[in-house]
């Protein structure tokens, strides 16, 4: 029997690789014939797949989003109310997997200013990003339904903003970011973040620290 082919499984593959190949080459560094070496495959069998190397890069962007949202959407253990900073924490490039995630990113940004279909496309990976964390919030502070609307926008812009500018950091200067303090500085933005919000911000940050 003829083997049966998951297309669908095989471009995920392909975009994946794809990914790593722009994280360690950059974007001008990725071709085909780059990223269908790495793949295992010939230049031809990308042909199928995917069009044009941007078609592949757009690919990448829908899988990584997809997977940073599993992994922000799990659900707490004992059905309680899960904890923002590890949950958050999975946005981060903490470890190679996510780092890989993060320098693609970073990579693309790179390339946005100048394309108007990657503008498109980036402006609905934002959008996308403001959805999976403001979901994270209404989860895991109690009171975030409380807050008025413009209070609950400000808040999770300035996280969205403060997460791509340490991510951007983080994988510029590796040495200077080891994931703990990234951790840690996360740590203080969700302090600081709720204190302002809840109009304790001139109450000591170790009153904070429990609840974010």
């Amino acid at each position: 029997m003829p083997k049966i082919v998951d297309h669908a499984q095989r471009r995920d593959e392909i975009a994946l690789v794809a990914c790593r190949v722009v994280a360690q080459h950059g974007f001008d560094g990725a071709s085909m014939v780059r990223i269908a070496r790495a793949a295992g495959y010939t230049t031809g069998m990308l042909a199928h797949y995917f069009d044009t190397k941007q078609d592949i890069i757009i690919a990448a962007l829908r899988l990584i989003l997809r997977r940073i949202e599993e992994r922000l959407t799990q659900p707490a253990a004992g059905g309680g109310r899960p904890d923002l900073l590890p949950l958050l924490t999975e946005a981060l490039p903490v470890d190679e997997h996510r780092r890989t995630e993060c320098a693609f990113w970073t990579t693309f940004w790179g390339q946005v200013s100048t394309d108007k279909r990657l503008k498109r496309i980036n402006a609905w990976v934002h959008r996308e990003y403001l959805r999976l964390f403001e979901r994270c919030l209404a989860q895991c502070w109690p009171e975030w339904a409380q807050w008025p609307a413009a209070k609950r926008d400000y808040v999770l812009r300035s996280l969205v903003t403060f997460i791509n500018g340490l991510t951007a950091s983080a994988v510029a200067n590796r040495g200077d970011w080891p994931p703990e303090l990234q951790i840690e500085q996360l740590r203080l933005q969700l302090q600081l973040l709720r204190a302002w919000a809840t109009g304790t911000a001139g109450a000591p940050l170790a009153q904070q620290a429990a609840g974010a």
